[in-house]
């Protein structure tokens, strides 16, 4: 398909998602039957096409993405850390105001909706790449299925955190068959930047991310801190999301050298009641500061408001002595973010004094 035949094809498929029939818009328009390679938006570029793995599929791209679209904040935040933004036209799925050094760039594209956007406001966006964080994303109940993406030869790329070692049948937010680990995140970099041919400046960002990370650790680890105890509490008053061991929470407890009270649990983010948490009775809590209203208890001073005036809650030993740790929901996901969470929660144990 022809880059003009693929462009058109992209904005019929946008208005007959709407149910908005425009015949003589949706003709061939192809022009020539000169063959782009997938995803190009043009001719082959060297050392293309890429084809980089996609959550059990393949994402391949004949060319330097021009027209992207990120439909997760992880996502985003890459591509623009990247200094992608030119090559952005559109963004999705917001839970954070955006990481402060990447407002100016983020400015320049366009959000496209806070949580999913439709297919039909993708697809006039006119894509040649389509990146999310999540499989539920490009899937039943998200933005769409990615085969729809792909029929109209439009390349989606799945960050290997959320099915690498990762069982997503099961309902839920999936179960961890093998531990996450920052490699994975890394990697996701490594993919985007050569996806956009943008290599060397994906290996300074991954650097400068590594280096963050033993500064924030080092002290944290030579002190020992083994005995300390700590609880990820995400979202939901009623039927709380608290991280098991073994997800983005579960890096920052094993960088840091502490103990997750709910490291018993493979599950992603298990619902668990407040009892089963009074009896774990952690030394410090983490808890999300998320700006979405999709669920209870979304921002850190709801949560803190709740945890003082719970029956269950107000003499856990981290609510009498305030030990509060509070992280944005993307430093929570596996996303470049992770590393501000190992940041924040190692300033945490500092100032409460469990380092020594």
């Amino acid at each position: 398909m022809s880059s003009k035949a693929r462009r058109t094809a992209l904005r019929c498929a946008g208005l007959l998602a709407s149910a908005t029939l425009a015949l003589t818009a949706c003709g061939d328009g192809g022009g020539s039957a000169q063959n782009s390679a997938a995803g190009s938006g043009g001719k082959s570029a060297e050392g293309y096409p890429v084809t980089v793995a996609s959550c059990g599929k393949e994402a391949k791209v004949g060319a330097p993405p021009q027209r992207a679209v990120s439909l997760d904040q992880g996502s985003t935040e890459i591509l623009l850390s990247l200094g992608l933004a030119d090559r952005m036209v559109g963004t999705g799925t917001w839970t954070d105001p955006v990481l402060k050094n990447l407002a100016k760039e983020n400015a320049k594209v366009e959000r496209l909706a806070d949580r999913y956007p439709s297919l039909e406001k993708v697809l006039a966006k006119e894509p040649d790449f389509v990146s999310a964080s999540f499989l539920y994303t490009v899937g039943k109940g998200g933005v769409a299925d990615r085969t729809k993406f792909t029929e109209l030869d439009v390349p989606v790329y799945v960050s290997p955190t959320d099915c690498a070692g990762k069982d997503n049948d099961g309902g839920g937010d999936g179960k961890r068959v093998k531990t996450l680990t920052m490699d994975t995140v890394y990697g996701e970099v490594r993919d985007l930047a050569k996806v956009f041919d943008v290599e060397e400046r994906g290996e300074k960002l991954i650097a400068g991310l590594k280096s963050r990370v033993t500064k924030a650790a080092k002290d944290i680890k030579a002190a020992d801190a083994s005995d300390t105890t700590v609880l990820y509490w995400f979202a939901n008053s009623d039927a709380p999301y608290m991280a098991g061991c073994c997800g983005a929470p579960g890096i920052i407890t094993r960088e840091l050298g502490v103990k997750n009270v709910f490291d018993d649990t493979r599950e992603e983010w298990p619902q668990i009641n407040w009892e089963t948490v009074a009896d774990r009775d952690p030394d410090v809590l983490v808890i999300g500061d998320l700006t979405r209203k999709s669920q209870s208890a979304e921002s850190a001073a709801a949560k803190i408001k709740f945890l003082e005036s719970n029956p269950a809650t107000k003499n856990l030993t981290a609510v009498k002595k305030k030990r509060y740790v509070l992280l944005s929901g993307q430093a929570m996901n596996p996303t470049i973010r992770t590393v501000d969470g190992i940041e924040q929660v190692a300033a945490g144990l500092r100032k409460f004094g469990l380092t020594k």
